[in-house]
């Protein structure tokens, strides 16, 4: 029978990729260690691979969208449980949530049956989770679950630079650059996450919030996810692909990682910007120092 095959980094799953024929269905499934709808996606899945022979031109594989970022960040994922379904380097479809019942309708729908009848009636009750942004037709629903296509800082959010991240008309390239430029200085630290320090929409951002917070470092932020402009703009500006980004004094430190590695090594590393004896969940820059509207 067929089985989940847990793919531990970047390097084996693009190994993984290339190794499978162009005519095998793959079935990518995000996960994080600390959702909980993740549990019961888990069961879901041995159990619907369970019921495919080891030589059905299909394969499972599991990937901690924590730890292979770069992964996660091509498939964009934004919230978990995430299911992708390819062949031949093609995506053709996707599912946000952990209703076994998507879940199997997808698989059926593109490898056929398994024969192995109704999946799993013991399983547990579908839960609400948190719905990926979906770029385009390929999106899928969840139900109730949110929809962060719409999301953008609520009034209690810090007013930083947010606030200028919706513009009607498109712009440039050079002109984008130029609000770039004057976002990344916006404050002396700036953060580029998904969502806000009091709501972040991805493991990533969450995690580099709260080490920001544990090392009482004052920054500004910009949510990425109000603006797609600047989403995509940033990789290119940067030349760095995934999310989040701390800049301090318009200088690219880098994501999450290398952020971490900077505190590990320097225990001086943005003290100068730091609150003493305070913690905080970011906050803008001087009003002075705001990116305008371009």
């Amino acid at each position: 029978m067929a089985t989940v095959r847990e793919i531990p980094t970047e390097t084996d799953f693009s190994h993984a990729i290339s190794a499978l024929p162009p005519t095998t269905l793959l079935i990518i499934y995000f996960h994080a260690p600390w959702a909980a709808p993740c549990k019961q996606m888990s069961t879901v899945l041995s159990h619907l691979a369970s019921t495919y022979p080891a030589t059905a031109p299909l394969a499972f594989v599991s990937v901690n969208a924590e730890e292979l970022p770069e992964v996660s960040e091509q498939y964009e994922v934004t919230a978990v449980p995430y299911i992708v379904l390819q062949k031949a380097g093609q995506t053709l479809d996707t599912v946000s949530g952990s209703d076994p019942a998507k879940v199997r309708a997808a698989v059926e729908k593109h490898a056929g049956a398994s024969g192995g009848g109704a999946l799993g009636g013991g399983l547990p009750p579908a839960q609400t989770v948190t719905k990926a942004p979906s770029n385009g037709a390929n999106g899928s629903t969840t139900g109730s679950a949110k929809n962060l296509t719409a999301y953008a800082p609520s009034a209690s959010d810090p007013k930083t630079a947010p606030e200028h991240s919706s513009g009607a008309q498109e712009t440039s390239k050079e002109e984008l650059f130029e609000r770039l430029g004057n976002l990344v200085k916006a404050a002396p630290v700036m953060l580029f996450m998904k969502g806000t320090p009091s709501a972040p929409q991805c493991g990533f951002s969450r995690q580099m919030v709260s080490l920001l917070r544990e090392k009482g470092v004052r920054y500004g932020f910009f949510n990425i996810l109000a603006d797609d402009e600047v989403r995509q703009g940033l990789k290119e500006f940067a030349d760095w692909p995934t999310f989040p980004q701390v800049w301090v004094g318009g200088e690219l430190v880098g994501g999450l990682d290398i952020v971490k590695e900077e505190f590990e090594n320097d225990p001086e590393f943005l003290r100068e910007y730091s609150v003493n004896s305070q913690r905080n969940t970011g906050g803008p820059a001087a009003p002075e120092a705001q990116a305008q509207p371009s």
